[in-house]
């Protein structure tokens, strides 16, 4: 294999996929990046069998091939080479020669036939995105996901399609988070369900834009996007999503609606001095009135009081004031409803007048 291209032009697709590189691997082929030169393309690889990444750059190709080299070091070479630099990549043997201008640097490498690369992911369904309205999707959700949670399906992100919407779900059994998105007509034929893994829920994160438009397509055991010069393949979660409908209250009976920023900003305040483990906060709702108060074990206390607009009895509820800030956070707009039923049951939050983004907190002890 020989090829030539510029610095950035090899650094960009390098640096897309490097985020599913890992140094220390069981298999040591997969700390590598798997380079495929032809037709005057370069596509880089990278995989941690779980999820896949595919960039691909225009090079001149000299002589068209197949090779692993190591991803990291890779990457930091390019990063260290000058601006607009002019690079020849080529194969000797079972070495790497990278050239540019007076520097020579001379890697290892390994054969791509070792190399695990996921061809076909037999697709049922494909929908077309605005690549800026599903990174709001997932912008909104991924919070909410478990992190090494027994419950392996809590762990990753629900997308669901029902033919009209495609909802992301995901909840680490204390709080939950939903956002949807419509869909263009004639698109998703049927319900579906997959869960995506958190690495690759992330990954995905990282890679989405705002402009333009993705393709994604479903699979029996992957999930695959195209979006602009990246493939981004991830293997799903073979479990059962909890029935998330259950859990969102239908119609809360007392309705506090406040501002957001202002609700926002009393919550930090009053987290300082709760309890660094728990970060339990009390929250009392009296007519035009929320009252949020903190303690800890060291018997300090925290009170703050955010005017609202209220008008049922009182009500006192505790909740963790994390999963509370998470939401505010993701909620867009100037006001946020929160909607209670009583002390011992969840509250939803969300945008007033809008329910494409819902969040559920459940209660706890004080």
């Amino acid at each position: 294999m020989k090829l030539t291209a510029t610095r950035e032009d090899l650094l960009a697709p390098l640096q897309s996929v490097i985020g599913v590189v890992e140094r220390r691997q069981t298999m040591p082929v997969l700390a590598n990046v798997l380079l495929a030169a032809r037709d005057n393309h370069l596509n880089v690889t990278g995989t941690d069998l779980e999820v896949e990444l595919v960039a691909t750059s225009t090079a001149s190709v000299q002589q068209p091939g197949d090779i692993t080299v190591p991803g990291r070091k890779l990457l930091d070479i390019f990063r260290s080479l000058p601006d607009k630099a002019s690079v020849t990549l080529s194969t000797d043997g079972e070495r790497v020669s990278v050239r540019a201008g007076r520097s020579r640097f001379t890697l290892s490498s390994l054969p791509a036939a070792e190399f695990p690369v996921v061809e076909e992911i037999n697709a049922q369904q494909t929908l077309n995105l605005a690549q800026g309205e599903f990174r709001r999707l997932i912008d909104k959700t991924h919070f909410s996901m478990a992190q090494q949670d027994v419950r392996y399906y809590l762990n990753g992100l629900l997308l669901e399609t029902d033919g009209k919407a495609l909802r992301a779900v995901a909840t680490d059994g204390h709080r939950l988070a939903l956002a949807e998105m419509e869909l263009a007509s004639g698109q998703a034929r049927s319900t579906h369900q997959v869960i995506v893994p958190r690495k690759g829920v992330l990954e995905l994160q990282r890679i989405l834009g705002t402009e333009g438009d993705i393709e994604l397509a479903v699979g029996t055991n992957h999930v695959r996007a195209k979006i602009g010069d990246i493939r981004f393949t991830s293997k799903l979660i073979d479990g059962r999503f909890p029935e998330y409908s259950r859990v969102i209250p239908a119609s809360p009976p007392r309705r506090v609606e406040a501002d957001r920023e202002t609700l926002r900003q009393a919550l930090q305040r009053t987290a300082i001095l709760s309890n660094e483990k728990y970060r339990g906060i009390r929250l009392t709702a009296r007519p035009d009135l929320l009252t949020l108060q903190a303690h800890n074990p060291e018997q300090e206390e925290a009170e703050d009081q955010v005017e609202v607009s209220y008008k049922g009895e009182e009500v006192e509820i505790g909740f963790n004031v994390n999963y509370l800030l998470d939401a505010l956070g993701a909620i867009e707009g100037d006001k946020v409803e929160i909607g209670l039923t009583d002390s011992n049951s969840s509250c939803l939050i969300h945008a007033p007048g809008t329910t494409h983004t819902r969040y559920v907190v459940m209660p706890m002890r004080l």
